[in-house]
C-alpha cells in the first residue's frame, strides 16, 4: 500500500510503499478515507510530544494515531488505537475489534476529522458550566480549534465574545465569525495587560485557554482587582498550550481575583462526551457550524506537511 512513511525523528514523512498490515486475532483492516494533520502530529513525528514513544517506538513508522475510515462492510467510522509502525496516514489502518465508532449519516469524512476540535470547545459548558448570555474570552481565537470556539460560543448563546490572536488579519476573520471583540496578543506585556481590562466590559465570565503560557500569565494578573473588592468569578479552561507550556501564576491571581481554573477535561463523562458530540452533530448538519478545512491528496503529504499557510484551515489528508 501507499503511505506516508518517516524514518526518523524530526524528518518529513514521504510517499512510499509500505507492508499492508496483516489482522492479528481481533483486529480490523480499515480504508482510511480523511486524515487530519494536528499540532500533536507533528510533535509525535519531531519527538518533541511526552506520549511520543507509545507511538513511535521505532522506525520507518507511519505518522497520525487516528482518522476516518471504512469497514469492510462499508461503514464509515471514525477509528484509533492503531498499532504501530502502522499509522493513518495511510491506505490502509490495523486496529483492535470496537476501537471505532461509526460516523453519523450526512457528515462527510474530511469534515468528520474535525468535529473532535469543535467538542473540546464544549468544555466551556461541561467544566465551566456556561449559561447563555455570559461573556466568553477566548484565548487563540485564530486556529483551527479557537475559531470553532468562537462559533460555538455564539451558538450557545454567548452575550458577548472577545478573541485573542497574533494576527490582524485572522483577528479580522474572527470577527467575521462571531467575536465581538478582538485583541492582538503581539503588543508589550503592559499594552496587552490593558486591552484585556478595556475589552472585559462587566467581566469575563468564562475563558476558553488554548495558549496558556505569557498571554495567560498577563490576563491573570490583569484580573486582579485594584482595589479591595470582590472579584467576579471568571471560569478559565485550559486545553492547550500554543503560547508555553507553563507560566507564573501570583497568589494573588487566585485569592482575590475570582479565578476559578479547570482542566477542559473536568466535567467529562461518558453521558456529557455523549451530549457535546450529539450537539455538534445536530450543528453540524444544519449548516450551523462549518469547519474550514484544506484537502490534500496522501502523495502531496511531503509538501503538505510543511505547509504554514493554512491559516485557520484544517490540513486533511485524503488517501
Amino acid at each position: 500500500m501507499k503511505a506516508a512513511v518517516l524514518h526518523e525523528a524530526g524528518g518529513i514523512p514521504r510517499y512510499e510503499d509500505f507492508p499492508d498490515p496483516v489482522p492479528g486475532d481481533g483486529e480490523m483492516i480499515i480504508d482510511v478515507k480523511a486524515v487530519a494533520v494536528e499540532n500533536v502530529d507533528r510533535a509525535i513525528a519531531a519527538g518533541t510530544h511526552y506520549a511520543g514513544e507509545q507511538y513511535i517506538g521505532r522506525f520507518p513508522v507511519i505518522p497520525a494515531f487516528d482518522g476516518i475510515g471504512a469497514l469492510p462492510d462499508g461503514t464509515l467510522v471514525g477509528f484509533g488505537d492503531i498499532r504501530p509502525p502502522y499509522g493513518a496516514l495511510a491506505e490502509k489502518a490495523v486496529v483492535p475489534q470496537g476501537s471505532y465508532v461509526p460516523i453519523p449519516d450526512g457528515i462527510d469524512p474530511a469534515v468528520a476529522t474535525v468535529m473532535a476540535s469543535a467538542i473540546t470547545a464544549m468544555s466551556m459548558k461541561a467544566a465551566a458550566g456556561f449559561v447563555p448570555g455570559e461573556t466568553v474570552l477566548v484565548q487563540g481565537a485564530t486556529g483551527v480549534a479557537g475559531r470553532l470556539a468562537v462559533k460555538v460560543a455564539r451558538l450557545l448563546g454567548a452575550g458577548r465574545i472577545v478573541a485573542t490572536g497574533r494576527d490582524d488579519d485572522q483577528l479580522r476573520e474572527v470577527r467575521v465569525i462571531g467575536a465581538d471583540t478582538v485583541i492582538n496578543t503581539a503588543v508589550s506585556d503592559e499594552v496587552l495587560a490593558q486591552a484585556y481590562l478595556d475589552a472585559r466590559g462587566d467581566g469575563y465570565d468564562v475563558v476558553v485557554d488554548y495558549l496558556w503560557g505569557r498571554p495567560s500569565e498577563i490576563l491573570l494578573r490583569a484580573l486582579v482587582p485594584r482595589s479591595f473588592a470582590f472579584g467576579k468569578p471568571t471560569r478559565v479552561v485550559q486545553i492547550g498550550e500554543s503560547a508555553g507550556a507553563e507560566l507564573a501564576l501570583a497568589a494573588s491571581s487566585l485569592r482575590t481575583s475570582g479565578v476559578e481554573i479547570y482542566g477542559a477535561a473536568k466535567g467529562l463523562d461518558p453521558q456529557t462526551m455523549d451530549e457535546a458530540y450529539q450537539q455538534i452533530v445536530t450543528w453540524t448538519r444544519s449548516g450551523e457550524l462549518t469547519f474550514d478545512v484544506e484537502k490534500v491528496p496522501l502523495s502531496d503529504i511531503e509538501t503538505a506537511w510543511q505547509r504554514t499557510d493554512l491559516k485557520g484551515r484544517r490540513l486533511v489528508v485524503m488517501p
